[in-house]
């Protein structure tokens, strides 16, 4: 039977209270300072968006940002966000710098993987030493400012501290995960030309060993410009790296370090670089092509995070964060960055579900993490196991859980608070690997409502447009962004004249970020509801929706497993129609009547015009290795369309059961 609940958006599950945030201590400084009364969040939104230079500089300072050299001005404010213009311009530091400013006994780093009862501990000390040591070797090897290492490995120590080493160099940090096939880290890196790799002997996934030394033998020889790969004994067993050209044990590389140094492990010293210097590389989809290979700044990314962290988290020192991520997605990045905090961090790898689907709750108990990030799917995913983490764990020390990755559905608000925890703040989060953070997200100032992302971050002046670039409310708009912020990409890798970054970003509205989401903001709470990709908004009959908007009807079946709503384009591009694919739950099976109750209850909560044209039974939906659903691909598959790249999916082999389905031909 289906389990179909009203949306009511403002049914307020969660109210932070009166307290004092950091938030609210940064806000009475601006209003000390600048003689103004901001005093709801929504007059300090106002405020930092209208006074953008103002509102940065004030983050600038409030948290604390380490440099050599201060900043000739903030930003110009003559030019536009199309203009890419430059932040803190004369200002120099290093990133790595601000992630270590605290060098004591605290434990830094927590780490364990699938399948080990080990919980390594880091002391922010101890990473002190072991970057000092990396960055020496990698100086040893020749690596200089603006060479590229990279890593191709899992979500552990080394990963950390090879990144922070590269950083504290001025070198640019890229990094995939073990999942990716040589193929996808090939159309990656390939495009770099990294002088050095990092990447271990196998990893553990699904209670199985995984041997990645054959992948790692084949990407090496893709990538000419390589000096040096370094290999990491993550998982205990017996192997040869005789036939991996240029390759070392890490305990060889490292020692290369003491060599030429008497009194061991050289001083770590930190470049100090322009705010604007290149620090990470991230990369888009590359479902529908090529990645497009995305430059950030050292500046821009620290000083974004500090603000979503420190400010929109609440963060302190006495704080531990956990996110369920590889280290080849922006969700990575973004957890370490706490470390600039004094807060600690913990990495796990491996599968969240074993070898017990509570297996990420223990992990709260047992180390006392205070933050807990995972992705929509997943939390999707434990409610249909029927766990209830608040009737079998303590969690005491949980004070909020963020979700991303896709669109949080209103039921898992209810999950969460009936069989989770009830005082926590549930905080859905939204940004992108194209700004490494968020646009939206969590707020300790302001309620949670079910179903909505509580509020645009601070700084970051966002609206939802119609087609026609009016700003709209209560209806389903284009998430644009109007003015600029710190972490904006630098640019695009081999691209010297910005072609494609403009593209990618200011070509639907003239001077204007487009996200590429679909959205609609309540005016009542100020929340968001995220609809789905714009670039997969559905439009048939001339009449545009997302498809996060059929997601949440669909998905309160019971019955139904998943389900992807994408369109399908006639032949000559005059019209389209949306067309429905349902995964059914194990032991159920699709029928006419389900078929039937399925577009009911689309008509009922959205409108005669979201039914689709076919719903239609498939064996897998298709997912990016970051868990995001892939809708143009199948899009382009449906309309007849050849789809090449795959090297970015975690289940390839799906793209094929979309191919020449008798129904959608002809069309």
């Amino acid at each position: 039977m289906n389990n179909h609940l009203p949306n009511d958006s403002k049914t307020q599950l969660f109210n932070p209270g009166e307290q004092t945030t950091q938030m609210d201590r940064l806000r009475e400084i601006i209003n000390r300072k600048y003689s103004v009364h901001l005093a709801k969040y929504a007059d300090f939104h106002k405020w930092s968006c209208d006074n953008y230079a103002e509102f940065w500089e004030e983050v600038w300072h409030f948290a604390g940002v380490i440099h050599s050299k201060t900043y000739d001005k903030v930003i110009d404010k003559c030019l536009k966000i199309a203009d890419i213009p430059e932040w803190f311009p004369g200002s120099e530091l290093n990133y790595a710098e601000n992630l270590l400013r605290f060098n004591d006994n605290r434990i830094a780093i927590y780490a364990t993987r699938e399948g080990s009862d080990v919980i390594t501990k880091r002391t922010f000390a101890d990473l002190h030493r072991n970057v000092a040591l990396y960055a020496s070797a990698m100086k040893h090897m020749g690596v200089v400012k603006g060479d590229r290492v990279v890593g191709y490995l899992p979500n552990c120590c080394e990963a950390v501290e090879a990144m922070l080493a590269a950083a504290s160099i001025g070198a640019i940090w890229s990094s995939t995960s073990p999942d990716f096939g040589t193929e996808g880290v090939l159309e990656r890196f390939s495009q770099i030309e990294p002088k050095l790799l990092f990447t271990v002997n196998a990893v553990f996934y699904n209670n199985k060993v995984h041997d990645h030394l054959n992948k790692v033998k084949k990407v090496v020889q893709g990538l000419p410009h390589l000096k040096k790969v370094v290999i990491i004994p993550f998982i205990k067993a017996t192997f040869s790296i005789t036939d991996i050209p240029l390759s070392c044990l890490i305990e060889d590389f490292l020692q290369s370090a003491t060599n030429d140094n008497e009194n061991g492990v050289p001083p770590l010293q930190f470049e100090q670089l322009p705010f604007k210097h290149p620090l990470f590389i991230m990369y888009s989809s590359g479902t529908t092509g090529p990645p497009k290979c995305i430059v950030h700044s050292a500046g821009g990314t620290l000083l974004k995070h500090l603000e979503e962290h420190c400010l929109q988290s609440n963060m302190t020192q006495d704080d531990i964060m956990f996110y369920y991520t590889t280290a080849g997605w922006m969700m990575w990045n973004w957890l370490v960055s706490t470390l600039a905090l004094g807060s600690a961090i913990v990495l796990y790898d491996g599968s969240p579900l074993m070898p017990h689907p509570n297996v990420l709750w223990d992990l709260i108990d047992n180390i006392g993490i205070t933050i807990f990030g995972t992705g929509a799917k997943w939390l999707s995913l434990i409610e249909e196991k029927g766990l209830k983490p608040a009737e079998t764990h303590n969690l005491k020390t949980l004070r909020m859980i963020l979700s991303t990755g896709s669109p949080l559905k209103p039921q898992s608000y209810d999950y969460v608070y009936s069989h989770i925890k009830n005082n926590i703040l549930l905080g859905s989060i939204s940004g992108g690997t194209d700004i490494i953070a968020c646009f939206m997200g969590q707020n300790w100032t302001i309620p949670v409502y079910r179903g909505e992302i509580q509020s645009f971050a601070l700084g970051c002046a966002m609206e939802s447009w119609d087609e026609n670039g009016h700003h709209v409310l209560e209806q389903s708009g284009e998430l644009v962004c109007t003015k600029p912020f710190p972490s904006m990409p630098i640019y695009f890798w081999n691209d010297p004249q910005n072609l494609k970054y403009k593209k990618a970003y200011f070509s639907k509205f003239a001077g204007v970020w487009v996200q590429g989401d679909f959205c609609k903001i309540n005016p009542d709470t100020g929340g968001i509801v995220m609809l789905g990709r714009s670039d997969g908004t559905l439009n048939p009959n001339g009449v545009r929706f997302g498809s996060a908007e059929i997601y949440q009807v669909v998905e309160t079946f019971v019955e139904i497993q998943d389900c992807l709503c994408v369109a399908q384009r006639k032949m000559d591009g005059s019209d389209e129609r949306a067309i429905l694919f349902i995964k059914m739950a194990n032991n159920q099976q699709f029928t006419e009547e389900l078929k039937k109750d399925i577009c009911s209850h689309i008509r009922t909560s959205l409108s005669s015009r979201h039914v689709p044209a076919y719903v239609l039974p498939i064996k897998d939906i298709p997912y990016t290795i970051n868990g995001k659903k892939v809708e143009i691909a199948i899009s382009k598959i449906i309309s007849g369309q050849n789809v090449s790249q795959r090297g970015a999916l975690s289940n390839p082999e799906s793209l094929d059961l979309y191919s020449n389905i008798k129904v959608l031909q002809n069309y």
